[in-house]
């Protein structure tokens, strides 16, 4: 910004002819270069400082008008360079208006008192009566929010990350909002102790108040027509638009809320997609969408979500209120219609359908089917794995990454075999065969946390769960030993050693992080202890220990492969190595076989009903190939026969390898 002088006489008068007034011009500064030619019937108090109008604003279609103030009324207000301001049926109070902004056809932007623009606003998630509040904070992480609402018999970290938010608000807290460069205001009704940053778009919206638009020129963010916020964040990239109303909410970055969504007391992080439904005290970790009226997400934990049209939860039973909280592990789904009753909890990359009236715990039964037969839950474990559509989840949310700041809050791990689901496996393989033992291999059904599981399912569960372990185990192997030769079993077993023995025991998924129990537990300490004093430092330290996750990795597979094999590392055998290489190829090979038979079913003749309306089987068959294309044509299936092609010669080459330093 130019150096300030007072505003000359000659500039006085020229603004008063032009229909300007102010009680006090002495309170008026200028920039050197102003141009009072381009501020017409504009009324100005308090303190004020003009920039430099010299250039052009544009607008869409082409439309370009001159920069400058005109028919609005400015109080304490700082303007910098190329501001274009019209049309402000009220006034505009207490902001600092960067260089190049358009603020056009408002009524109020207006500060009032002193502001936090929403920060510290607490967010009562998962439990609607309270006791898992979030305080929301313009750099909040899933990782930081997940501590702060899961952890509170860490009372003392809880109260720690407490203060260290309450810190940061105090230090944004103003008197004076700003409006960064580059952002632009249109056709907007009322912002109040609204922060808005560069490049944002606000276009149409009703009513914004207590929040921050922290937009980057990267990444800018769009509040569209009709939006009502109140008590919110909204990071860079993310999108409000088409009457959303959102009340003490966090949205995080690149999610996106429209067509009439509705929320309230919820935290949406990186890559959401609310439209149509509501949400009600949610944590919806990265990737939780839902696309359909009538859908409500409430009082809950959820990740890499997809709900279906009309889901619904209950969170209390009429006795001691909204109490109740359900949990739905990452990659989950719900059918068109699915209820749940909390408390409940489901694995990871379940597919729920039909209504659930008991409270299920199915957490060690991942990859699973969670259906309504007779008004019973019936679990159909480990079948997920074999469906096309939780590989083709797997594969499309990297793609969906809407992210373009470089600075991202939270850290997220897409993939869908880890020690985080694998341990899940092992003990849902274990869990499986207990009940088959003790309820005798006659059963017809056997009974587990109130989920029903018919003895066929009990069977082909335990099956597919080995096979998971077998690849991933294979997997972690075969990206360990890639592109290296051995001259001795000294060497192979060198190259073996992990570098840690973090990461043995148990695994957590921190809303989209995956990372070792000790780790967290570690950090948590350093919180209480006074190591960590610092949000910069919190964060830190998350990060750091995503990025360890392939050292961690590999330390848990290697002490699943050694309880498997019975023997340390040190002990492993060029055998054991061909062996595990085997049961990897046969788990591939099984795996991708089921999933090319489920990939076929969407080719069936029942798939093509409603093709070639007017013509025969022949017309049919063709409108189908048309608009479907074919089953040998599908690119996912091609990709399919091309993975055990490449996974089978991958197998053959590492076999070869390790062949000559057999005993």
């Amino acid at each position: 910004m130019s150096q300030w002088r007072t505003i000359s006489s000659e500039e006085i008068a020229r603004l008063t002819e032009q229909g300007c007034t102010c009680a006090d011009w002495s309170k008026v500064q200028v920039a050197e270069g102003f141009r009072a030619d381009r501020v017409r019937a504009t009324h100005f108090c308090g303190e004020i400082r003009l920039g430099v109008f010299a250039q052009e604003a544009s607008f869409a279609g082409g439309v370009s008008k001159p920069t400058g103030i005109s028919n609005a009324t400015l109080h304490n207000c700082t303007v910098g360079n190329d501001v274009y301001i019209s049309q402000v049926s009220n006034y505009i109070a207490n902001y600092v208006i960067e260089d190049n902004v358009v603020i056009d056809n408002i009524d109020l932007l207006a500060v009032n008192g002193r502001s936090s623009f929403g920060n510290g606003t607490e967010v009562a998630v998962v439990n609607e009566a309270g006791g898992r509040e979030i305080p929301i904070y313009d750099y909040l992480s899933a990782q930081t929010a997940y501590v702060m609402a899961f952890y509170r018999h860490r009372s003392a970290v809880v109260a720690k990350l407490k203060q260290m938010i309450a810190g940061y608000a105090a230090s944004v807290t103003s008197a004076q909002g700003l409006i960064a460069k580059g952002a632009r205001i249109m056709n907007s009704r009322i912002l109040r102790n609204v922060k808005i940053g560069p490049a944002a778009v606000v276009e149409g919206a009703n009513r914004l108040e207590n929040g921050s638009i922290n937009s980057s020129v990267e990444d800018p963010v769009y509040i569209g027509p009709g939006v009502y916020a109140e008590g919110f964040i909204a990071c860079s990239g993310s999108k409000i638009t088409d009457g959303t109303i959102i009340c003490e909410c966090f949205v995080g970055q690149g999610t996106e809320l429209a067509k009439e969504y509705s929320a309230e007391n919820s935290v949406f992080f990186a890559n959401c997609g609310g439209f149509h439904g509501e949400a009600c005290a949610i944590f919806a970790g990265p990737y939780t969408v839902t696309h359909h009226k009538s859908t409500l997400l409430i009082s809950g934990l959820f990740s890499f979500l997809n709900a279906g049209s009309g889901t619904n939860q209950s969170n209390h039973m009429y006795k001691l209120g909204p109490v109740h909280q359900g949990v739905v592990e990452r990659g989950s789904k719900t059918g068109s219609d699915s209820y749940m009753l909390w408390p409940a909890k489901v694995g990871p990359f379940t597919v729920v359908m039909g209504r659930h009236y008991r409270n299920s715990d199915t957490s060690d039964l991942p990859f699973s089917y969670l259906i309504e037969h007779d008004d019973q839950s019936v679990l159909a474990p480990g079948v997920n794995l074999r469906s096309v559509g939780t590989v083709r989840d797997a594969r499309k949310w990297p793609q969906r990454d809407r992210r373009k700041d470089p600075k991202k809050l939270d850290l997220v791990n897409f993939k869908l075999l880890s020690p985080f689901t694998i341990q899940k496996m092992i003990n849902g393989r274990d869990l499986l065969l207990r009940l088959k033992e003790t309820s005798g291999p006659t059963s017809d059904y056997f009974t587990y946390n109130s989920v029903m599981i018919p003895n066929a399912s009990l069977e082909r569960g335990i099956r597919l769960y080995q096979i998971g372990i077998d690849k991933f185990i294979g997997n972690c192997l075969l990206k360990r030993l890639e592109g290296k030769t051995f001259q001795s079993l000294d060497e192979l077993r060198a190259v073996l050693k992990p570098r840690t023995t973090i990461g043995l025991g148990k695994w957590l998924d921190l809303a989209g992080m995956f990372a070792p129990e000790e780790t967290i537990e570690e950090m948590l300490a350093d919180i209480e202890d006074g190591r960590i004093n610092t949000l910069e430092e919190v964060t830190a330290r998350f990060t750091a220990i995503h990025e360890a996750y392939p050292m961690y990795e590999w330390a848990w597979a290697v002490d699943v492969i050694s309880r498997q094999l019975g023997k340390s590392i040190e002990a492993i055998t060029a055998e054991d190595i061909i062996g595990l290489t085997r049961r990897w190829q046969a788990a591939v090979v099984d795996l991708d076989h089921q999933l090319h038979a489920d990939a076929k079913k969407e080719y069936a003749a029942t798939a093509q009903i409603g093709f070639g309306l007017d013509g025969g089987e022949e017309t049919k068959h063709r409108d189908f190939e048309a608009v479907r294309g074919s089953f040998e044509t599908n690119g996912f299936v091609a990709e399919i026969d091309k993975h055990i092609a490449t996974k089978t010669a991958l197998a053959e080459e590492l076999i070869s390898r390790i062949q000559p330093l057999q005993g």
